[in-house]
């Protein structure tokens, strides 16, 4: 327990650190709260410096019309179309750039050229081969680039992105029509090579079921902050993209059910009758999934080969990319989702091996998403979302594949579960950031994945209160923060570069949007903040100083000295509880005064007590002549006389009524010593527990560190006696060392272990499956 003593602010020391004055010569201020000034990019005509667009804003536009087949013989695509290119720019362009991701996987790719490998003891086939990468044609084929007039264009490829010489500037306004034509086989994403698109083959029935993405030319992005986006795709960094309206008609088997990005155009071509019925039926339900195709007859349809074709035409409006889904597998289900007054078709593709899990849970995922992101940020404006079983995970506008494959046995374990739903609200929630708030994925992860993580943790948790969340509670960045400092690297890298992208982009990120909205800002600040950031760049391209100043803007929060800690370094969150002195007001009683007196006097002088209670000690000439003793030797000069009375009660009548409540007051003050050790500022949040078992939580912000970012020192003054004192009680700044966060001292085994999940919505582990063990039983 903590000890006291009655003299005036005197104090018991409990424990003191040498160590904390060492930085003597160091400048211990003026660091970790300067405003970020020009490390973030100066604002403009086209983003202003409230965070916002600016007067001037400008983004370019590409529409496309796209004639494709799928050739499920051969696994391979034939592709045609129109490109339009409109330069709403100020600038002349003497070229375009299109993108060409595909050839990420060409023989010829720089990818595995660029990973570091070694050789183990042991290696399976498909580890040998990755080394080896693969001599597979699975590049763009580019057949023709062509003017409307069905001349030529001049083209160069580099590697993913081909440059078009135009035969004279495009000016502003002004556009540009090409067409192109190309092909490319798809690759098996089951084998080593993965990627987001590609195939799955299933051996038992002999099908295959389609995810095509990064399937065509795409154009880059031009914009004011950086030109050209055309850095190479090497499988990291994902796609900056340009907004505009497709028309796609997409060819495969008659027996194929296909979806895509955009609105069906053909339903009554190219679904039976019955599928029609049952469509409609879906457009009007909103309680639970309509199922449109049968798992029964989906498996009819596995057993043969249609050798006609059918074409499905998609339209969408307004998106940044295109992607689709066919196989005679799919079982379809839907459900209407009401949202800003008018329904979005909540949508899930999957094959038989997929249920029962999907069937349960794919479509509500995906409508509890819509809804709940909708809530912090905008109504979902697209009007179809969609969800494929495709054992992977990946996002595209308006559709996305998803992991979460049950057992043979139909059986799962809840770590399959909720992978499954975490991924679905994951992918989904892409749709968000960066299908509308259209950030550049190539230069910055974690402004898509890092925001759309932080949105997941909360529909997670609104999904089930004891929801498993991975991501998101700020404890569980703790053994990705504690990494080897060679390891890490801040958030604001780019995604290229990053060690540890799960960490870094998605978790880190959105733990610091966690805290900065339940620790930092509250709330409702913050709420309301990142709504105004979500609608004000829906359908733009937002970069990080717009995010950060919309932030502050918006809420009136200084928050530079959080970016510039969590986004701009690596530094760790440790505040230690290094010291604490207990004080009493002492109340002058002249009592209490000669008592304490007495007791220092005594503690002073009981060496010489202790001998002259020796046999062996002579007595003293006083002790032994009462001639030679006066008044002094009896006077007891700790009795309270009629002096000490009289100037007690002048210091009384000096008093103002307040200064002598507080005297009576019987008041505790406690001095804490908190030392920053991890160098990361944060708000000091302590519990104080009191003798009669309450206890109550103080929170101190950020600014406490402005004058000394090291260490600090607070008085708190406390009614109640404090026991014990707890610094982050909830657990709540990301820690990275609970052993001293108490005060006193006790021993505790370190709580921060790296979890391993039993599974991760990208991985493929099973983990226990108490469902198949009581089926056994």
């Amino acid at each position: 327990m903590l000890m006291r003593s009655l003299l005036l602010l005197s104090l018991v020391f409990l424990g003191f650190s040498a160590e904390m004055k060492a930085q003597i010569d160091e400048q211990r201020h003026a660091n970790r709260f300067e405003q970020l000034g020009t490390m973030l990019r100066s604002p403009n005509v086209y983003r202003n410096a409230a965070g916002a667009p600016g007067h001037l804003y400008w983004q370019q536009q590409a529409d496309y019309e796209i004639d494709v087949v799928l050739d499920d013989e051969k696994q391979a695509i034939e592709g045609s179309g129109k490109i339009r290119y409109v330069n709403n720019s100020p600038d002349a362009l003497d070229y375009l750039w299109v993108q060409l991701d595909q050839n990420q996987r060409a023989a010829d790719s720089e990818t595995p050229k660029m990973a570091t490998n070694s050789i183990s003891s042991q290696m399976s086939l498909r580890q040998l081969q990755g080394i080896l990468w693969h001599d597979e044609d699975l590049g763009f084929k580019i057949h023709s680039v062509r003017k409307l007039d069905g001349s030529d264009i001049q083209v160069a490829v580099n590697r993913t992105m081909m440059r078009i010489d135009l035969d004279q500037p495009l000016l502003p306004g002004k556009e540009f029509e090409f067409t192109i034509s190309w092909s490319f086989n798809i690759h098996d994403r089951m084998s080593f090579i993965g990627g987001r698109p590609g195939y799955e083959y299933f051996e038992k029935d002999g099908n295959y079921l389609y995810t095509v993405a990064e399937w065509f030319p795409r154009m880059a992005v031009y914009s004011d902050f950086e030109g050209w986006q055309n850095h190479q795709f090497v499988g990291t960094g994902e796609f900056a993209l340009v907004f505009g309206d497709y028309k796609v008609n997409i060819t495969v088997p008659s027996d194929h059910m296909v979806g895509a990005t955009g609105v069906l155009q053909n339903p009554e071509a190219v679904l039976s009758s019955t599928e029609m019925q049952r469509w409609n039926q879906a457009k009007s339900t909103y309680d639970k999934p309509v199922i449109i195709r049968t798992q029964a007859e989906a498996e009819r349809l596995e057993k043969g080969r249609a050798k006609d074709t059918k074409t499905w035409v998609f339209h969408a409006e307004n998106v940044r990319d295109f992607a689709w889904t066919s196989s005679r597998k799919f079982i379809w289900d839907a459900m209407a989702v009401k949202l800003g007054g008018k329904d979005v078709m909540a949508m899930s593709y999957y094959a038989k091996e997929a249920n029962p899990l999907w069937e349960q849970y794919s479509t509500r995922a995906v409508a509890h998403t819509l809804l709940s992101y909708s809530n912090y940020t905008f109504d979902y404006p697209y009007p179809v979302a969609i969800s494929v079983e495709a054992t992977n995970g990946m996002e595209y506008p308006m559709i996305c594949f998803n992991y979460g494959r049950p057992d043979e046995d139909g059986t799962y374990s809840d770590a399959i579960k909720y992978g499954m739903i975490s991924v679905i609200i994951h992918e989904v929630g892409h749709n968000f950031f960066p299908m509308i708030v259209n950030s550049d994925e190539r230069q910055w992860t974690w402004m898509d994945e890092g925001l759309n993580t932080f949105l997941q943790f909360l529909a997670e948790q609104e999904w089930d209160r004891d929801y498993p969340s991975r991501r998101g509670p700020a404890h569980k960045i703790v053994p990705y923060m504690k990494m080897d400092k060679n390891l890490l690297e801040p958030i604001m890298t780019n995604s290229e570069n990053i060690y540890s992208l799960g960490g870094n982009a998605y978790a880190k990120a959105a733990t610091a949007l966690n805290i900065l909205r339940e620790t930092v800002m509250g709330r409702e600040l913050f709420d309301y903040a990142f709504k105004q950031y979500s609608q004000r760049w829906m359908f733009k391209h937002p970069t990080p100083e717009d995010f950060f100043r919309t932030m502050e803007d918006a809420s009136a929060v200084d928050l530079d000295w959080f970016w510039r800690g969590w986004f701009f370094g690596t530094e760790t969150v440790d505040i230690s509880i290094e010291d604490v002195k207990w004080y009493t007001i002492d109340s002058r009683r002249p009592s209490e005064v000669k008592s304490l007196e007495r007791e220092a006097y005594e503690r002073e002088e009981s060496h010489i007590t202790k001998d002259r209670n020796r046999a062996d000690v002579p007595q003293t000439v006083v002790e032994r002549d009462p001639g030679a003793r006066d008044f002094y030797n009896s006077y007891d000069r700790f009795r309270v006389g009629p002096s000490d009375e009289r100037q007690y009660q002048e210091f009384l009548s000096s008093l103002s009524a307040k200064e002598r409540d507080l005297l009576n007051s019987g008041m505790n003050f406690y001095e804490v010593h908190l030392k920053n050790k991890g160098g990361l500022v944060m708000p000091v949040i302590l519990q104080f527990n009191y003798a009669d078992g309450t206890s109550e939580v103080e929170y101190l912000p950020a600014q406490i560190w402005r004058l000394d970012e090291y260490e600090i020192t607070k008085v708190f003054g406390k009614q109640k006696e404090v026991v014990e004192i707890i610094l982050d009680p909830f657990r709540e700044t990301a820690d990275v060392d609970e052993e001293n966060n108490y005060w006193p001292r006790k021993f505790m085994p370190s709580r921060f272990e790296l979890f391993k999940s039993a599974t991760s919505p990208r991985g493929t582990s099973r983990g226990p499956n108490p469902m198949r063990d009581a089926q056994k039983k």
